[in-house]
């Protein structure tokens, strides 16, 4: 081991610059601590078990203002991941179908999914947002509430179905009912959760249109000419010959557009939905402990995107390599 071995000067130039980064790392971590003490402003995670004070619209998981801040944090969460599946399980049905809707041979179809395409990739999101949410608030009051079904109502409240509930014992199915203040009972979706839910996922919807349109053309044309020969129908050639080679394609761009997807859903704040980021602007702002606070919540948002993240490589591992696609 002499500094003249090339793997002894990239192990030794390495070390210097974690070293570095560490001692940097320790040095802004030292400064920050003195000057919160000097501010007189109090460190630690101990605000987690404290009362938080104010209130969260009802949601899956119930809370009150005499709950903990650290409560409060994991509505939060459980929001985030609800909107995040829905929007993620929407996102891929929706953006499937736009991208074969693009490669159809009915001039028609493809013409409208390319503007919808199109419309959707460059108008802001959070403009989206507005949008939804500000269709949802003209819908008419509980009390002249639209039924498009039996025991549907849908109002400006939110929309409101028939949902499971347990009655001695037993479990039955309880329907929306008008009181003087609004509908109790059932199953009911809040517009802020519906605006977001439609927002995020046409919006990723078209950007995953384009990544499945991209992968199946991906695949040689000669793999769709030798099903085509063999009798196979064109519904088939899709299923199972075209759309198995291009999820090779398609996995990684995809991925990236659901972890965007997850980031996103923070814009949810714009329209009063309390998802993980709103709760800890609100948290941040009655304890002051800024720091502590945003660590948690980074920190939170990245063990879901790597989760996200491992989920689908190893998937895409297991597809094992391309076959017949383009080079």
């Amino acid at each position: 081991m002499t500094w003249a071995d090339t793997r002894v000067r990239a192990f030794a130039w390495q070390a210097l610059v974690v070293a570095a980064v560490c001692a940097v790392a320790i040095m802004l971590a030292l400064q920050t601590a003195q000057n919160l003490r000097l501010r007189g402003i109090a460190s630690g995670f101990d605000y987690l078990g404290r009362m938080s004070g104010f209130e969260i619209a009802p949601g899956p998981v119930s809370f009150s203002s005499r709950d903990t801040y650290a409560r409060a944090l994991a509505v939060g969460l459980v929001n985030t991941l609800r909107v995040c599946v829905v929007g993620i399980f929407l996102a891929t049905t929706l953006g499937v179908a736009m991208g074969l809707a693009r490669l159809s041979t009915v001039p028609i179809v493809s013409a409208v999914a390319g503007t919808i395409v199109e419309v959707l990739r460059n108008t802001p999101l959070l403009l989206q947002l507005f949008f939804w949410y500000s269709l949802s608030q003209a819908l008419p009051g509980p009390h002249e509430a639209l039924s498009p079904l039996p025991g549907v109502f849908l109002s400006d409240r939110g929309l409101f179905l028939p949902g499971l509930d347990w009655r001695d014992g037993g479990m039955g199915l309880a329907h929306p009912a008008l009181s003087r203040y609004g509908f109790h009972g059932g199953l009911s979706i809040s517009p802020e959760f519906g605006a977001l839910v439609i927002g995020l996922s046409t919006y990723t919807a078209a950007f995953i249109g384009e990544i499945v349109r991209g992968g199946v053309l991906a695949v040689d044309r000669g793999q769709t000419e030798a099903a085509a020969a063999l009798g196979l129908p064109r519904g088939k050639v899709l299923r199972f010959v075209v759309l198995p080679q291009a999820l090779r394609v398609i996995i990684p761009a995809t991925t990236s557009q659901f972890l965007s997807l997850l980031k996103n859903s923070s814009l949810a704040v714009a329209i009063g939905y309390p998802d993980l980021m709103s709760i800890t602007n609100t948290t941040l702002n009655q304890t002051g402990q800024a720091i502590e606070a945003i660590a948690l919540t980074t920190t939170v948002y990245l063990a879901i995107g790597l989760i996200v993240s491992f989920a689908m490589n190893m998937w895409n591992r297991r597809l094992g390599p391309v076959v017949g696609a383009r080079t």
